[in-house]
């Protein structure tokens, strides 16, 4: 946890934003007056970022998965 003054966050925003970024700092409090007023803190776009490949290897796709495309386009849109 890293904390800074009001001027500091508004004339480094850039900077402290870029840290969160990088994962340097977790979250960042904003005091003003000496007193903690705020916290900055990343957004959690990277929870979604990880399920990407989360089941790489854990099973084998067959070469015929496409097969029956044609039979589930008809059971879903009807006869064309």
């Amino acid at each position: 946890m890293h904390a800074v003054n009001m001027l500091q966050a508004k004339s480094n925003l850039s900077r402290l934003v870029e840290s969160l970024e990088k994962g340097t700092e977790r979250e960042i409090i904003i005091a003003r007056n000496g007193r903690p007023a705020a916290k900055l803190v990343p957004i959690d776009t990277d929870v979604a970022a990880q399920r990407l490949g989360v089941a790489k290897g854990a099973f084998q796709m067959p070469d015929s998965i496409d097969a029956h495309n044609p039979e589930v386009a008809r059971l879903f849109l009807g006869p064309a």
